[in-house]
């Protein structure tokens, strides 16, 4: 007999909520019982959990009750308000919000580095809650994971691109109307970024930005360090917000210590949710429109100086829909958290 499962999603009028929504709809959750639930503007919205349609209800805290898995997808303010009273009706609870990071206990997961041996979580009864890794750190974690196979790497260095979509709708509204006003000769909105970011490549956002790019860098590169532990190599990195409304591009500058051949590390990235793109052709190479929607990290990889001959210098871009593969995270997260259930609820 299937075991049906309770689920809720908090945020599930989001941008996240709904690709998370998706994803469950399509894994061995999808015959889950599912409550979606939003603050009051979204309250009665009709959202489809596969093949059902559900109303968006307004967050109670009975609603937990009798919940196995609560996913928080929405704000973090929404997160730290509701989380415990999830946690003591029983929930296992999935935080795709980062709100819960200081929390003693939670732990940043990315199951798909634990699967090929590269990453451990130490998941137990007693973890309060399971963060899914930045997008951007489980990709660099599967490349380079892949990468030191071939031999020691003496240096990695990536810089990410990341794009609005990691700050939810107001900000891909936000690139929409500066957009537009300039190209109307109009003045452009700041309400989420303090500074103009259409049509502009920038390291650092306005005094006043409601967008946090210096907290999501040192998210990336703290969750990186959490999953490499002992065992991938470290890497530098540093974020840049481009002016894109979806998918997170990765430039990765790695050293080996011996001659390789370019095939070889293509041969080496390939594999299970890493799709290498061979060759020159334009309509095929990684970029922001052919990755939306691909479960896997879409990579490119070049010499360092661009000839074609043994070296130990290469370049690899990555492309990355960064929603999807938050989603995707989150349901093996959940999924570990599963094994633990017929034993006991996770406290």
């Amino acid at each position: 007999m299937t075991e049906t499962y309770k689920i809720a999603i908090l945020g599930a009028a989001t941008i996240l909520g709904k690709e998370l929504n998706d994803a469950l709809a399509e894994s061995v959750f999808a015959g889950a019982n599912f409550s979606l639930m939003d603050d009051e503007s979204q309250l009665g919205q009709l959202e489809a959990v596969g093949d059902e349609v559900t109303f968006i209800q307004r967050i109670e805290p009975s609603a937990f009750e009798g919940m196995d898995f609560v996913f928080f997808a929405g704000s973090a303010e929404v997160t730290l308000r509701h989380w415990k009273t999830a946690q003591k009706a029983g929930a296992s609870i999935i935080d795709l919000s980062y709100a819960l990071e200081r929390e003693p206990g939670v732990l940043v997961c990315a199951p798909w580095l634990d699967e090929a041996g590269k990453s451990e979580t130490k998941l137990n009864l007693s973890t309060p809650a399971l963060i899914p890794a930045h997008p951007a750190a489980v990709a660099l974690g599967l490349m380079l994971a892949r990468l030191q196979e071939l031999g020691p790497l003496n240096c990695a260095s990536a810089t990410v691109l990341e794009p609005a979509s990691e700050y939810g709708n107001a900000a891909l509204d936000e690139l929409h109307q500066q957009t537009v006003g300039l190209l109307n000769f109009q003045n452009t909105p700041k309400a989420v970024y303090d500074t103009q970011v259409a049509f502009n490549i920038t390291p650092v956002l306005g005094a006043e930005a409601k967008a946090d790019l210096r907290g999501s860098e040192a998210r990336i590169r703290r969750h990186y360090e959490l999953l490499a532990g002992n065992v991938l190599p470290a890497a530098t990195l540093q974020l840049l917000h481009a002016p894109v409304f979806h998918g997170l591009g990765i430039s990765l500058a790695v050293q080996f210590d011996r001659l390789l051949q370019l095939e070889h590390v293509e041969a080496a990235l390939g594999g299970e949710h890493v799709d290498v793109v061979m060759g020159d052709a334009d309509a095929d190479a990684p970029n922001n429109l052919n990755s939306v929607g691909q479960s896997d990290v879409m990579v490119r990889v070049r010499t360092g100086d661009g000839a074609e001959h043994k070296t130990k210098r290469f370049w690899i871009w990555a492309s990355v829909d960064n929603l999807k593969l938050s989603a995707l995270n989150a349901v093996a997260c959940a999924l570990e958290l599963r094994k633990l259930r017929p034993q006991g609820k996770v406290q």
